[in-house]
């Protein structure tokens, strides 16, 4: 049976993630208040941030961007697109 959160990011129950997806305090955080929609709009939000800014999941600094591009967008006012994004086209 799954488990339902009030998610913090949708402003409405949801289901609830199975796990913790990021480690420490944040990921606790992450898994009682981030709903299974919500994570899955950071995980494409996330993959936008890194093809559009060259970034290596590897690289420190960049986990380090993308941990902060994390808390602003489930917690926060929102994630920016990075600087001259085009969505593609229909």
């Amino acid at each position: 049976m799954s488990r339902t959160v009030f998610c913090q990011y949708q402003q409405r129950e949801a289901e609830g993630l199975d796990f913790a997806p990021w480690p420490g305090e944040l990921g606790q955080r992450i898994l009682a208040g981030i709903g299974k929609p919500a994570w899955a709009a950071w995980l494409a939000h996330q993959t936008m941030l890194i093809n559009e800014n060259r970034l290596s999941p590897r690289d420190p600094k960049h986990r380090a961007f993308l941990q902060g591009e994390l808390e602003k967008f489930l917690f926060g006012s929102g994630a920016d697109k990075p600087a001259g994004y085009v969505p593609p086209q229909a």
